[in-house]
């Protein structure tokens, strides 16, 4: 059985600021069997915040899967944020997964390291190791995930990018900050179909892994940028 899935990052909602949110979660009800949040769910990590997008995805009839941001880990509150998603029935990811209609879904935020060649290796100053290592530990905590999955059909739910090709068009000089190839490798070693994620507001939209595995940039600045008219991309798995 076919599985539409309407994919879409950083809403970033905020009090007050309702349309989008709205044409969001209407228009993937109606067109979709699933709706995909790569992160950024809320702007700066605050519970009335999160309040705001859970008020509106009350109205949405199909399963919400999502992911934490980086932004939603700005206030501090993300624990927070974090149970009131989960007490509300979204499908929050964080090292973790979730089998709908037979598609496995696997989620990590994610994190930064670098692509290819400008990957970061964990040497020196204990902080920088730190900075790495945490790249590395969730790409290993995806590919677990994915790879403990029983499903044939698998579907990775990031913030962060795990392909270069999906963050050109933002400054070279912040690639490094954007996302890690480790990803990728437990895209691929994991047996993901597709993955899709965000935060590079200014990226391009579609890109692969080494694999082959498809990779799409499903933030909503880069899906007004390529001409959707809604602000989810439909993929069929």
């Amino acid at each position: 059985m076919v599985l539409k899935i309407a994919a879409t990052a950083d809403v970033h909602a905020r009090v007050g600021d309702t349309g989008l949110l709205q044409a969001l979660a209407g228009g993937a009800g109606r067109e979709a069997d699933v709706l995909v949040i790569g992160g950024d769910l809320t702007d700066l990590g605050q519970p009335e915040q999160a309040q705001v997008l859970l008020e509106i995805l009350e109205d949405c009839p199909i399963p919400v899967v999502a992911t934490l941001g980086n932004h939603d880990h700005e206030s501090g509150n993300a624990a927070e944020v974090s149970r009131l998603f989960v007490k509300s029935g979204v499908h929050l990811l964080d090292r973790s997964s979730v089998v709908i209609d037979g598609v496995g879904f696997s989620g990590v935020k994610g994190f930064c390291g670098g692509f290819d060649q400008t990957l970061a290796n964990a040497f020196g100053e204990d902080l920088f190791k730190a900075w790495v290592t945490e790249g590395l530990m969730e790409a290993q905590a995806l590919e677990n995930e994915l790879r403990g999955l029983e499903t044939e059909r698998r579907v990775a739910v990031l913030h962060y990018a795990p392909v270069r090709a999906t963050v050109e068009g933002e400054p070279p000089e912040i690639h490094a900050f954007l996302g890690t190839s480790h990803l990728a490798r437990a895209l691929d070693e994991g047996g993901a179909n597709i993955a899709f994620h965000g935060h590079a507001h200014n990226g391009s939209f579609e890109g692969k892994t080494w694999g082959g595995v498809p990779v799409f940039n499903v933030s909503v600045p880069v899906l007004q940028q390529e001409g959707f008219e809604q602000p989810y991309y439909v993929f069929e798995v």
